[in-house]
């Protein structure tokens, strides 16, 4: 299956169990994850790229990342920090990997917009400007998820 925009991309995430979700969502945000480096945010992914991961497990992580996030958007500060900002995108985009999962909810689609909005904050602190090339990576590892 051809992903080539986000209507299907959207779709196909959709029709995921909340586990492929949580693993396909993983694989998103750790493309972006150097952006960060929080270890809260590492732990969590690892437990969210498991077919296995318990919700225990999923409960503690997500109290850990949540805690990663809220420390992220304190150091963005009045003055707008590019660099920080991405980091606080891919604490918010690895706290939609572990959060529980609600009726009607897309962990894997917040997680992507997460990971596209961290992207963007770092190609504007390094001057590229905002081209982002993020999305059609992401559809390329849905589609390897879904071959898989």
């Amino acid at each position: 299956m051809a992903i080539s925009n986000d209507k299907e991309f959207k779709t196909a995430l959709a029709g995921l169990s909340t586990a492929q979700q949580r693993q396909v969502a993983a694989s998103f945000v750790q493309r972006v994850f150097a952006l960060s480096g929080d270890v809260r945010i590492k732990a969590a992914l690892d437990a969210a790229a498991r077919a296995d991961v318990s919700d225990a497990e999923l409960t503690v992580l997500s109290g850990a990342a949540n805690t990663a996030r809220v420390e992220s958007f304190t150091q963005c500060g009045k003055e707008t920090d590019w660099s920080a900002q991405a980091g606080h995108f891919v604490a918010k985009a690895a706290v939609a990997c572990v959060k529980a999962a609600e009726a009607g909810s897309n962990l894997a689609w917040d997680a992507a917009m997460h990971a596209r909005m961290a992207r963007t904050c770092q190609t504007v602190a390094d001057g590229a400007g905002t081209e982002n090339v993020e999305a059609g990576e992401q559809y390329r590892l849905l589609e390897a998820f879904l071959n898989s």
